[in-house]
Protein backbone atom coordinates (compact mmCIF):
# COMPACT_ATOMS: atom_id res chain seq x y z
CA UNK A 1 0.00 0.00 0.00
CA UNK A 2 1.00 3.50 -0.89
CA UNK A 3 2.54 5.58 2.02
CA UNK A 4 -0.28 8.14 3.15
CA UNK A 5 2.11 10.54 4.82
CA UNK A 6 3.52 11.09 1.68
CA UNK A 7 1.61 13.05 -1.68
CA UNK A 8 0.14 11.64 -4.22
CA UNK A 9 3.03 13.01 -7.14
CA UNK A 10 5.96 11.67 -4.92
CA UNK A 11 3.98 7.89 -4.52
CA UNK A 12 3.57 7.74 -8.56
CA UNK A 13 7.04 8.92 -8.59
CA UNK A 14 8.53 6.18 -6.21
CA UNK A 15 6.28 3.42 -8.38
CA UNK A 16 6.67 4.69 -12.01
CA UNK A 17 9.73 3.22 -13.77
CA UNK A 18 12.73 5.04 -14.52
CA UNK A 19 11.73 5.10 -18.60
CA UNK A 20 8.29 6.52 -17.40
CA UNK A 21 9.54 8.85 -15.15
CA UNK A 22 11.87 10.03 -17.97
CA UNK A 23 8.96 10.28 -20.21
CA UNK A 24 7.01 12.15 -18.26
CA UNK A 25 7.03 16.00 -17.71
CA UNK A 26 5.87 16.09 -14.20
CA UNK A 27 7.41 12.85 -11.82
CA UNK A 28 11.62 13.44 -12.33
CA UNK A 29 10.81 17.24 -11.23
CA UNK A 30 12.89 17.42 -7.30
CA UNK A 31 14.99 14.43 -8.35
CA UNK A 32 18.58 14.34 -9.66
CA UNK A 33 19.71 11.22 -12.18
CA UNK A 34 23.12 12.16 -11.37
CA UNK A 35 23.00 11.63 -7.50
CA UNK A 36 19.89 9.72 -7.02
CA UNK A 37 18.93 12.16 -4.49
CA UNK A 38 15.71 14.01 -4.29
CA UNK A 39 14.35 17.52 -2.80
CA UNK A 40 11.01 17.69 -0.58
CA UNK A 41 9.14 19.58 1.53
CA UNK A 42 7.55 18.28 4.66
CA UNK A 43 5.54 18.95 7.65
CA UNK A 44 7.51 18.19 10.75
CA UNK A 45 6.80 18.81 14.59
CA UNK A 46 9.54 18.50 17.76
CA UNK A 47 12.94 19.24 17.36
CA UNK A 48 15.18 20.30 14.33
CA UNK A 49 18.11 17.83 15.83
CA UNK A 50 16.37 14.60 14.52
CA UNK A 51 15.78 15.55 11.14
CA UNK A 52 19.08 14.44 9.63
CA UNK A 53 20.76 11.93 9.08
CA UNK A 54 23.77 10.23 7.29
CA UNK A 55 23.19 11.32 3.45
CA UNK A 56 20.23 13.40 4.56
CA UNK A 57 20.86 17.03 4.06
CA UNK A 58 18.01 19.36 5.92
CA UNK A 59 17.18 23.30 5.40
CA UNK A 60 14.63 24.01 8.44
CA UNK A 61 12.10 26.55 7.54
CA UNK A 62 9.58 28.84 9.54
CA UNK A 63 6.95 27.44 11.28
CA UNK A 64 7.42 23.53 11.39
CA UNK A 65 8.49 22.90 7.34
CA UNK A 66 11.84 22.13 5.78
CA UNK A 67 13.52 21.23 2.45
CA UNK A 68 14.94 17.87 2.41
CA UNK A 69 17.84 16.50 0.19
CA UNK A 70 17.79 12.65 0.58
CA UNK A 71 18.37 9.39 -1.27
CA UNK A 72 15.68 8.00 -2.88
CA UNK A 73 16.16 4.63 -1.33
CA UNK A 74 15.33 6.49 2.14
CA UNK A 75 12.33 7.95 1.46
CA UNK A 76 9.71 5.69 2.59
CA UNK A 77 11.95 4.97 5.66
CA UNK A 78 12.16 9.04 6.34
CA UNK A 79 8.27 9.42 5.88
CA UNK A 80 7.98 7.08 8.86
CA UNK A 81 9.87 9.24 11.31
CA UNK A 82 7.82 10.18 13.94
CA UNK A 83 8.75 13.65 13.93
CA UNK A 84 7.48 13.92 9.77
CA UNK A 85 4.07 14.95 9.10
CA UNK A 86 3.68 14.68 5.76
CA UNK A 87 6.34 14.97 2.79
CA UNK A 88 5.23 16.80 -0.32
CA UNK A 89 6.76 16.07 -3.89
CA UNK A 90 8.25 19.91 -5.55
CA UNK A 91 6.03 20.93 -8.34
CA UNK A 92 7.36 23.07 -11.80
CA UNK A 93 6.68 26.83 -11.28
CA UNK A 94 6.51 29.07 -14.42
CA UNK A 95 6.32 32.97 -15.36
CA UNK A 96 3.30 34.50 -15.15
CA UNK A 97 4.35 36.43 -18.16
CA UNK A 98 1.71 36.95 -21.13
CA UNK A 99 4.19 37.95 -24.33
CA UNK A 100 0.54 52.65 -14.51
CA UNK A 101 1.34 54.42 -11.94
CA UNK A 102 -1.93 57.18 -12.46
CA UNK A 103 -4.49 54.80 -13.15
CA UNK A 104 -3.74 53.63 -9.81
CA UNK A 105 -3.78 56.48 -7.79
CA UNK A 106 -0.09 56.51 -7.42
CA UNK A 107 1.40 59.19 -8.07
CA UNK A 108 -1.11 61.76 -5.70
CA UNK A 109 0.91 60.09 -2.93
CA UNK A 110 4.23 60.52 -3.87
CA UNK A 111 4.18 63.95 -5.12
CA UNK A 112 3.87 66.88 -2.58
CA UNK A 113 6.26 68.00 0.74
CA UNK A 114 4.82 64.62 2.67
CA UNK A 115 4.91 62.32 -0.49
CA UNK A 116 5.31 58.35 0.22
CA UNK A 117 8.81 56.34 -1.19
CA UNK A 118 8.77 53.68 0.87
CA UNK A 119 11.54 54.55 2.55
CA UNK A 120 12.45 52.70 5.49
CA UNK A 121 10.52 49.33 4.07
CA UNK A 122 11.97 46.38 2.69
CA UNK A 123 11.05 45.61 -0.95
CA UNK A 124 11.67 41.77 -1.40
CA UNK A 125 11.55 39.76 -4.45
CA UNK A 126 11.97 35.77 -5.47
CA UNK A 127 12.42 35.74 -8.68
CA UNK A 128 14.63 35.41 -11.62
CA UNK A 129 17.73 36.96 -10.43
CA UNK A 130 17.64 41.11 -11.15
CA UNK A 131 20.31 43.39 -13.36
CA UNK A 132 22.27 44.72 -10.13
CA UNK A 133 23.87 47.35 -12.82
CA UNK A 134 20.51 48.87 -13.68
CA UNK A 135 20.66 52.22 -13.17
CA UNK A 136 17.00 52.58 -11.64
CA UNK A 137 18.23 50.11 -8.52
CA UNK A 138 21.45 52.42 -7.64
CA UNK A 139 21.48 55.38 -5.71
CA UNK A 140 22.35 58.62 -6.86
CA UNK A 141 26.49 58.58 -5.98
CA UNK A 142 26.54 54.92 -7.40
CA UNK A 143 26.25 52.84 -4.57
CA UNK A 144 23.45 49.68 -4.59
CA UNK A 145 20.10 49.70 -2.99
CA UNK A 146 20.44 46.08 -2.69
CA UNK A 147 20.93 44.96 0.98
CA UNK A 148 21.50 41.12 -0.33
CA UNK A 149 21.14 39.03 -2.99
CA UNK A 150 20.93 35.44 -2.72
CA UNK A 151 21.76 33.83 -5.75
CA UNK A 152 20.93 30.03 -5.27
CA UNK A 153 22.60 28.93 -8.78
CA UNK A 154 26.20 29.64 -7.89
CA UNK A 155 27.54 27.73 -5.50
CA UNK A 156 29.83 28.63 -2.59
CA UNK A 157 29.10 30.82 0.70
CA UNK A 158 25.08 30.06 1.06
CA UNK A 159 23.30 32.49 3.47
CA UNK A 160 23.52 30.68 7.14
CA UNK A 161 21.14 28.14 7.65
CA UNK A 162 20.65 27.32 3.94
CA UNK A 163 23.05 25.31 1.60
CA UNK A 164 22.84 26.12 -1.69
CA UNK A 165 23.87 29.55 -3.95
CA UNK A 166 25.68 32.07 -2.52
CA UNK A 167 25.21 35.56 -0.63
CA UNK A 168 26.27 38.85 -1.95
CA UNK A 169 25.90 41.54 0.53
CA UNK A 170 25.63 45.47 -0.42
CA UNK A 171 29.43 45.65 0.18
CA UNK A 172 30.52 43.11 -2.06
CA UNK A 173 27.91 44.38 -4.22
CA UNK A 174 29.16 48.22 -4.40
CA UNK A 175 32.71 46.68 -4.93
CA UNK A 176 31.22 45.38 -8.36
CA UNK A 177 29.70 48.69 -9.36
CA UNK A 178 32.69 50.48 -8.55
CA UNK A 179 35.10 48.06 -10.49
CA UNK A 180 33.01 48.45 -13.94
CA UNK A 181 30.82 45.93 -15.41
CA UNK A 182 33.66 43.76 -17.28
CA UNK A 183 35.65 43.19 -13.24
CA UNK A 184 32.46 43.80 -11.31
CA UNK A 185 30.85 41.41 -12.88
CA UNK A 186 33.48 38.82 -12.24
CA UNK A 187 33.13 39.59 -8.61
CA UNK A 188 29.74 39.57 -7.99
CA UNK A 189 28.49 37.34 -11.42
CA UNK A 190 24.89 36.97 -10.47
CA UNK A 191 22.91 37.80 -13.67
CA UNK A 192 19.12 37.89 -14.82
CA UNK A 193 19.12 36.14 -17.73
CA UNK A 194 15.43 36.38 -18.90
CA UNK A 195 14.70 39.66 -17.83
CA UNK A 196 11.79 39.10 -15.63
CA UNK A 197 13.27 39.28 -12.13
CA UNK A 198 14.76 42.97 -13.06
CA UNK A 199 11.10 44.17 -14.65
CA UNK A 200 9.44 42.79 -11.80
CA UNK A 201 11.83 44.32 -9.85
CA UNK A 202 11.44 48.11 -11.00
CA UNK A 203 8.23 48.13 -11.09
CA UNK A 204 7.82 47.92 -7.51
CA UNK A 205 11.03 50.08 -6.70
CA UNK A 206 12.84 51.37 -9.44
CA UNK A 207 13.81 54.83 -8.97
CA UNK A 208 13.63 55.91 -12.54
CA UNK A 209 17.44 57.08 -12.79
CA UNK A 210 17.90 55.43 -16.12
CA UNK A 211 15.01 58.04 -17.44
CA UNK A 212 15.44 60.67 -15.62
CA UNK A 213 12.64 59.81 -13.15
CA UNK A 214 10.05 59.30 -16.02
CA UNK A 215 9.98 55.35 -15.38
CA UNK A 216 9.89 55.58 -11.81
CA UNK A 217 8.30 52.66 -9.58
CA UNK A 218 6.09 52.94 -7.02
CA UNK A 219 8.27 52.32 -3.08
CA UNK A 220 11.56 54.13 -5.31
CA UNK A 221 13.15 54.88 -2.29
CA UNK A 222 12.87 51.25 -0.70
CA UNK A 223 15.70 48.52 0.05
CA UNK A 224 15.83 45.65 -1.75
CA UNK A 225 16.65 42.22 -0.86
CA UNK A 226 16.81 39.89 -4.10
CA UNK A 227 16.76 36.05 -4.01
CA UNK A 228 17.51 34.72 -7.16
CA UNK A 229 16.21 30.52 -7.73
CA UNK A 230 18.24 28.29 -8.52
CA UNK A 231 18.59 26.74 -11.94
CA UNK A 232 17.55 23.36 -11.08
CA UNK A 233 18.83 20.09 -11.99
CA UNK A 234 16.47 19.57 -14.72
CA UNK A 235 14.78 21.08 -17.74
CA UNK A 236 16.20 24.88 -16.07
CA UNK A 237 13.16 25.93 -13.92
CA UNK A 238 12.59 26.56 -10.87
CA UNK A 239 10.83 24.55 -8.59
CA UNK A 240 8.69 25.12 -5.19
CA UNK A 241 11.48 23.82 -3.19
CA UNK A 242 13.61 27.10 -4.39
CA UNK A 243 10.63 29.25 -4.11
CA UNK A 244 9.83 28.21 -0.71
CA UNK A 245 13.30 28.32 0.88
CA UNK A 246 13.53 31.98 -0.91
CA UNK A 247 10.36 33.43 0.79
CA UNK A 248 11.85 31.93 4.48
CA UNK A 249 15.04 34.38 3.60
CA UNK A 250 13.57 36.93 3.05
CA UNK A 251 10.70 36.72 5.92
CA UNK A 252 14.68 36.19 8.43
CA UNK A 253 16.12 38.83 6.47
CA UNK A 254 13.25 41.62 7.90
CA UNK A 255 13.38 40.25 11.46
CA UNK A 256 17.14 39.88 11.60
CA UNK A 257 17.82 44.44 9.80
CA UNK A 258 14.30 44.77 12.28
CA UNK A 259 12.36 45.92 9.22
CA UNK A 260 8.52 45.66 7.30
CA UNK A 261 9.28 43.99 4.26
CA UNK A 262 6.49 43.69 1.18
CA UNK A 263 7.18 40.40 -0.47
CA UNK A 264 6.96 39.74 -4.51
CA UNK A 265 5.95 36.09 -6.00
CA UNK A 266 5.09 36.56 -9.80
CA UNK A 267 5.43 32.54 -10.30
CA UNK A 268 3.04 29.74 -10.17
CA UNK A 269 1.82 26.42 -11.25
CA UNK A 270 -1.03 24.82 -11.92
CA UNK A 271 -0.45 21.85 -10.00
CA UNK A 272 -3.06 21.32 -6.67
CA UNK A 273 -6.52 21.26 -5.85
CA UNK A 274 -6.32 25.02 -5.87
CA UNK A 275 -7.99 25.25 -2.26
CA UNK A 276 -4.68 26.47 -0.58
CA UNK A 277 -3.99 23.22 1.08
CA UNK A 278 -0.45 22.11 0.10
CA UNK A 279 2.51 22.84 2.15
CA UNK A 280 3.74 25.82 0.13
CA UNK A 281 0.77 26.92 0.60
CA UNK A 282 0.07 25.93 3.97
CA UNK A 283 3.78 27.30 4.69
CA UNK A 284 3.12 30.49 3.24
CA UNK A 285 -0.08 31.30 5.41
CA UNK A 286 1.91 30.88 8.33
CA UNK A 287 4.60 32.75 7.47
CA UNK A 288 2.88 35.55 6.85
CA UNK A 289 2.12 35.62 10.40
CA UNK A 290 5.32 35.98 11.26
CA UNK A 291 6.97 39.74 11.88
CA UNK A 292 5.77 42.52 9.78
CA UNK A 293 5.25 41.23 6.21
CA UNK A 294 2.85 41.67 3.25
CA UNK A 295 3.07 39.16 0.72
CA UNK A 296 1.87 39.61 -2.78
CA UNK A 297 1.25 36.61 -5.33
CA UNK A 298 0.08 37.20 -8.91
CA UNK A 299 -3.14 35.50 -10.02
CA UNK A 300 -1.09 33.86 -12.87
CA UNK A 301 -2.53 33.86 -16.81
CA UNK A 302 -4.49 31.10 -17.59
CA UNK A 303 -7.76 32.35 -17.57
CA UNK A 304 -8.53 32.32 -21.44
CA UNK A 305 -6.54 28.65 -22.07
CA UNK A 306 -8.03 25.81 -22.48
CA UNK A 307 -6.50 23.83 -19.47
CA UNK A 308 -9.16 24.22 -16.92
CA UNK A 309 -12.73 22.18 -17.00
CA UNK A 310 -15.11 21.84 -14.52
CA UNK A 311 -18.67 20.79 -13.17
CA UNK A 312 -21.18 19.86 -11.08
CA UNK A 313 -22.47 16.12 -11.01
CA UNK A 314 -25.87 14.78 -9.98
CA UNK A 315 -26.53 11.22 -8.53
CA UNK A 316 -27.28 8.81 -11.38
CA UNK A 317 -26.19 11.20 -13.83
CA UNK A 318 -23.23 10.98 -16.77
CA UNK A 319 -20.90 13.54 -17.86
CA UNK A 320 -18.43 13.45 -21.22
CA UNK A 321 -15.31 15.70 -20.57
CA UNK A 322 -13.65 16.13 -24.08
CA UNK A 323 -10.18 16.89 -24.54
CA UNK A 324 -8.05 17.44 -27.77
CA UNK A 325 -4.37 16.52 -27.85
CA UNK A 326 -2.52 17.42 -30.70
CA UNK A 327 -0.29 15.73 -33.27
CA UNK A 328 3.65 15.43 -32.00
CA UNK A 329 2.73 16.21 -28.23
CA UNK A 330 5.44 14.25 -26.60
CA UNK A 331 3.79 13.86 -22.94
CA UNK A 332 0.71 14.85 -20.96
CA UNK A 333 -0.89 15.01 -17.35
CA UNK A 334 -4.42 15.66 -16.05
CA UNK A 335 -5.25 16.14 -12.73
CA UNK A 336 -8.82 15.65 -11.63
CA UNK A 337 -10.04 16.59 -8.61
CA UNK A 338 -13.59 16.15 -6.50
CA UNK A 339 -14.87 15.80 -2.98
CA UNK A 340 -13.77 12.70 -1.14
CA UNK A 341 -17.75 12.13 0.03
CA UNK A 342 -18.87 11.91 -3.70
CA UNK A 343 -18.66 8.55 -5.54
CA UNK A 344 -17.79 8.69 -9.07
CA UNK A 345 -17.68 6.30 -11.87
CA UNK A 346 -14.20 7.16 -14.19
CA UNK A 347 -13.05 5.53 -17.32
CA UNK A 348 -11.30 7.09 -20.53
CA UNK A 349 -12.29 6.89 -24.28
CA UNK A 350 -9.41 6.65 -26.42
CA UNK A 351 -9.65 8.90 -30.09
CA UNK A 352 -10.38 5.62 -31.73
CA UNK A 353 -13.75 5.12 -29.90
CA UNK A 354 -12.20 2.16 -27.10
CA UNK A 355 -13.03 2.46 -23.93
CA UNK A 356 -10.45 1.62 -21.01
CA UNK A 357 -11.74 0.05 -18.06
CA UNK A 358 -13.24 2.48 -15.39
CA UNK A 359 -10.59 3.42 -12.89
CA UNK A 360 -10.10 1.35 -9.86
CA UNK A 361 -10.60 3.81 -6.91
CA UNK A 362 -8.05 2.10 -5.14
CA UNK A 363 -4.62 3.91 -4.01
CA UNK A 364 -1.62 3.22 -5.88
CA UNK A 365 -0.43 3.22 -9.44
CA UNK A 366 -2.45 1.82 -12.56
CA UNK A 367 -1.84 1.16 -15.87
CA UNK A 368 -3.72 1.31 -19.13
CA UNK A 369 -2.38 0.57 -22.62
CA UNK A 370 -3.74 2.53 -25.50
CA UNK A 371 -2.66 2.90 -28.80
CA UNK A 372 0.62 5.02 -28.77
CA UNK A 373 0.08 6.13 -25.55
CA UNK A 374 0.49 4.72 -21.75
CA UNK A 375 -1.42 6.07 -18.84
CA UNK A 376 -0.23 6.01 -15.66
CA UNK A 377 -3.38 6.65 -13.21
CA UNK A 378 -2.74 7.46 -9.44
CA UNK A 379 -6.20 7.29 -7.47
CA UNK A 380 -5.55 9.78 -4.52
CA UNK A 381 -6.64 9.52 -0.89
CA UNK A 382 -6.99 12.99 0.83
CA UNK A 383 -4.08 14.03 2.79
CA UNK A 384 -4.17 15.26 6.03
CA UNK A 385 -4.67 18.77 5.65
CA UNK A 386 -6.97 18.22 2.51
CA UNK A 387 -10.62 16.93 1.91
CA UNK A 388 -10.80 16.35 -1.52
CA UNK A 389 -9.16 13.56 -3.71
CA UNK A 390 -7.18 13.62 -6.70
CA UNK A 391 -7.07 10.96 -9.80
CA UNK A 392 -3.90 11.66 -11.73
CA UNK A 393 -2.97 10.75 -15.12
CA UNK A 394 0.23 10.68 -16.92
CA UNK A 395 -0.04 10.31 -20.63
CA UNK A 396 2.96 8.65 -22.34
CA UNK A 397 3.82 7.96 -25.27
CA UNK A 398 5.53 4.45 -26.04
CA UNK A 399 7.71 5.81 -28.92
CA UNK A 400 7.92 9.59 -29.53
CA UNK A 401 4.19 11.30 -29.67
CA UNK A 402 1.11 10.69 -27.60
CA UNK A 403 -2.20 9.60 -29.49
CA UNK A 404 -3.60 12.59 -31.10
CA UNK A 405 -7.17 13.43 -31.37
CA UNK A 406 -10.35 13.50 -28.87
CA UNK A 407 -9.96 12.09 -25.57
CA UNK A 408 -13.19 11.31 -23.75
CA UNK A 409 -13.21 11.72 -20.07
CA UNK A 410 -16.86 9.72 -18.48
CA UNK A 411 -18.17 10.42 -15.23
CA UNK A 412 -20.69 8.27 -13.48
CA UNK A 413 -22.40 10.12 -10.54
CA UNK A 414 -22.61 6.57 -8.29
CA UNK A 415 -22.95 8.53 -4.95
CA UNK A 416 -22.99 11.88 -4.82
CA UNK A 417 -22.93 14.24 -2.01
CA UNK A 418 -21.45 17.49 -3.45
CA UNK A 419 -20.79 16.47 -7.25
CA UNK A 420 -18.31 19.35 -7.93
CA UNK A 421 -15.55 18.65 -9.84
CA UNK A 422 -12.22 20.11 -11.37
CA UNK A 423 -9.99 19.27 -14.28
CA UNK A 424 -6.57 21.10 -14.72
CA UNK A 425 -4.09 20.23 -17.69
CA UNK A 426 -0.34 21.85 -17.46
CA UNK A 427 -0.24 25.75 -17.39
CA UNK A 428 3.37 27.51 -18.76
CA UNK A 429 2.16 27.31 -22.36
CA UNK A 430 4.24 23.62 -22.29
CA UNK A 431 1.55 22.27 -24.27
CA UNK A 432 0.67 22.79 -28.00
CA UNK A 433 -1.91 24.86 -29.62
CA UNK A 434 -3.94 22.54 -29.98
CA UNK A 435 -4.21 20.23 -26.82
CA UNK A 436 -6.89 21.43 -24.38
CA UNK A 437 -10.22 21.34 -23.14
CA UNK A 438 -13.17 21.59 -25.62
CA UNK A 439 -15.45 23.37 -23.10
CA UNK A 440 -13.38 25.16 -21.01
CA UNK A 441 -14.15 27.13 -17.73
CA UNK A 442 -12.40 30.54 -17.05
CA UNK A 443 -13.50 29.97 -12.92
CA UNK A 444 -10.97 28.95 -10.89
CA UNK A 445 -7.88 29.65 -12.63
CA UNK A 446 -5.77 31.45 -10.44
CA UNK A 447 -2.18 29.57 -10.21
CA UNK A 448 -0.74 28.34 -7.21
CA UNK A 449 0.41 29.84 -4.59
CA UNK A 450 -2.03 32.61 -5.04
CA UNK A 451 -4.54 30.56 -3.38
CA UNK A 452 -2.59 30.39 -0.47
CA UNK A 453 -5.49 32.14 2.36
CA UNK A 454 -3.11 34.95 4.03
CA UNK A 455 -1.58 36.72 0.94
CA UNK A 456 -2.48 39.49 -1.47
CA UNK A 457 -3.80 37.85 -4.62
CA UNK A 458 -3.53 39.95 -7.63
CA UNK A 459 -5.11 40.06 -11.29
CA UNK A 460 -4.35 42.01 -14.29
CA UNK A 461 -6.13 44.73 -16.13
CA UNK A 462 -5.28 47.12 -19.19
CA UNK A 463 -5.09 50.80 -17.45
CA UNK A 464 -5.22 52.41 -21.20
CA UNK A 465 -8.43 50.79 -21.98
CA UNK A 466 -9.70 50.60 -18.65
CA UNK A 467 -10.79 46.87 -19.04
CA UNK A 468 -10.56 43.74 -17.65
CA UNK A 469 -7.28 41.20 -18.92
CA UNK A 470 -9.21 38.16 -20.11
CA UNK A 471 -6.23 36.27 -19.56
CA UNK A 472 -5.90 36.88 -16.23
CA UNK A 473 -6.66 34.12 -13.38
CA UNK A 474 -9.72 33.77 -11.93
CA UNK A 475 -11.29 32.90 -8.70
CA UNK A 476 -14.82 30.62 -8.42
CA UNK A 477 -17.57 29.96 -5.92
CA UNK A 478 -16.21 27.04 -4.76
CA UNK A 479 -13.00 28.42 -3.50
CA UNK A 480 -12.79 28.56 0.53
CA UNK A 481 -11.87 32.34 0.29
CA UNK A 482 -13.00 35.08 -2.22
CA UNK A 483 -9.91 35.64 -4.93
CA UNK A 484 -8.46 37.23 -6.24
CA UNK A 485 -8.33 40.60 -3.97
CA UNK A 486 -8.00 42.91 -6.85
CA UNK A 487 -6.03 43.81 -10.10
CA UNK A 488 -3.33 45.98 -10.84
CA UNK A 489 -2.41 47.64 -14.19
CA UNK A 490 -0.91 44.03 -16.45
CA UNK A 491 -1.00 45.32 -20.17
CA UNK A 492 2.01 46.99 -21.93
CA UNK A 493 3.53 48.09 -18.71
CA UNK A 494 6.77 50.20 -19.41
CA UNK A 495 9.48 48.42 -16.94
CA UNK A 496 13.26 48.44 -16.64
CA UNK A 497 14.84 45.61 -18.85
CA UNK A 498 17.76 43.43 -17.59
CA UNK A 499 20.93 45.29 -19.91
CA UNK A 500 19.79 48.43 -19.25
CA UNK A 501 16.78 50.71 -20.11
CA UNK A 502 13.38 49.99 -20.85
CA UNK A 503 10.99 47.10 -22.41
CA UNK A 504 6.93 46.50 -22.57
CA UNK A 505 5.93 43.49 -20.51
CA UNK A 506 2.14 41.92 -20.14
CA UNK A 507 1.04 39.53 -17.34
CA UNK A 508 -0.10 39.32 -13.90
CA UNK A 509 3.88 38.95 -13.08
CA UNK A 510 3.84 43.03 -13.56
CA UNK A 511 0.24 43.39 -12.31
CA UNK A 512 1.67 41.93 -8.76
CA UNK A 513 4.77 44.68 -8.27
CA UNK A 514 2.74 47.65 -8.43
CA UNK A 515 0.13 46.43 -5.41
CA UNK A 516 3.91 45.21 -3.68
CA UNK A 517 4.89 48.47 -3.73
CA UNK A 518 1.79 50.07 -2.93
CA UNK A 519 1.80 47.80 0.57
CA UNK A 520 5.06 49.70 1.01
CA UNK A 521 3.78 53.10 0.82
CA UNK A 522 1.17 51.72 2.99
CA UNK A 523 3.45 50.39 5.61
CA UNK A 524 6.06 53.62 5.19
CA UNK A 525 2.18 56.02 6.20
CA UNK A 526 1.30 53.23 8.84
CA UNK A 527 4.58 51.47 10.48
CA UNK A 528 7.47 54.09 9.97
CA UNK A 529 5.39 57.77 10.02
CA UNK A 530 3.58 56.35 12.86
CA UNK A 531 0.41 56.98 11.63
CA UNK A 532 -0.98 52.98 12.05
CA UNK A 533 2.31 50.85 14.23
CA UNK A 534 0.04 47.83 13.00
CA UNK A 535 -0.27 48.35 9.24
CA UNK A 536 0.61 45.25 7.94
CA UNK A 537 -0.45 41.96 6.93
CA UNK A 538 -4.39 41.39 6.35
CA UNK A 539 -4.48 45.11 7.57
CA UNK A 540 -2.84 45.95 4.56
CA UNK A 541 -5.12 43.52 2.00
CA UNK A 542 -7.93 45.19 4.11
CA UNK A 543 -7.24 48.39 3.14
CA UNK A 544 -6.58 48.03 -0.09
CA UNK A 545 -10.10 46.18 -0.77
CA UNK A 546 -11.50 48.92 0.86
CA UNK A 547 -9.76 51.44 -1.46
CA UNK A 548 -10.09 49.63 -4.47
CA UNK A 549 -12.28 50.87 -7.46
CA UNK A 550 -14.85 49.42 -9.84
CA UNK A 551 -14.31 48.34 -13.17
CA UNK A 552 -17.13 49.10 -16.43
CA UNK A 553 -18.66 45.45 -16.71
CA UNK A 554 -18.65 44.54 -13.61
CA UNK A 555 -21.80 45.35 -11.11
CA UNK A 556 -20.97 42.82 -8.00
CA UNK A 557 -18.08 43.27 -5.85
CA UNK A 558 -16.18 41.10 -5.10
CA UNK A 559 -16.17 38.82 -8.12
CA UNK A 560 -13.88 35.99 -9.30
CA UNK A 561 -12.55 38.16 -12.06
CA UNK A 562 -11.44 41.24 -10.46
CA UNK A 563 -12.14 40.96 -7.06
CA UNK A 564 -12.78 44.15 -5.06
CA UNK A 565 -12.12 46.22 -7.92
CA UNK A 566 -8.49 47.86 -9.03
CA UNK A 567 -5.79 49.03 -7.24
CA UNK A 568 -6.22 52.60 -5.80
CA UNK A 569 -3.50 53.53 -3.07
CA UNK A 570 -4.99 57.15 -2.70
CA UNK A 571 -8.34 55.33 -1.53
CA UNK A 572 -6.43 53.16 0.29
CA UNK A 573 -4.79 55.14 2.97
CA UNK A 574 -7.15 56.05 5.42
Amino acid sequence: MADQKIDNLLNLAMDATPQERRKSGNLNVGYDPATRLWDVIIKYSGPESGLAGNGIQVVPLLGGYAVVTLPESEIDKYSHRAQVEFMEKPKRLYFELFQAKGASCIRTVQTGRDGLTGKGILIGIVDSGVDYYHTDFRNADGSSRILRLWDQSIPGKPPQGYVTGTEYTKEEIDEALALGENQGRRLVPSGDYSGHGTSVLGIAAGNGRASDGVNQGVAYESDLIVVKMGIPRENSFPRTTELIQGIDYLVRQSLSLGRPIAINISFGNNYGSHQGDSLLETYISNVANVGRSVICVGSGNNGNDRIHTAGRLQQGQSEIVEMSVGAYETTLNLQLWKAYADEIEIFLETPSGENLPVLSERIGTQRYRAGETELLVYYGKPGPFQVTQEIYVDFLPTGTYLTSGIWKIHLQGRRIREGNYNLWLPGGNVLNPVTGFYRPVAAETLTIPSTASKVITVGAYDSRLNAFADFSGRGGENLPYPKPDLVAPGVDILAPSAGGGYTGVTGTSFATPFVTGAAALMMEWGITRRNDPFLWGEKVKAYLRRGAQPLPGFDRYPNESVGWGRLCIEESIP
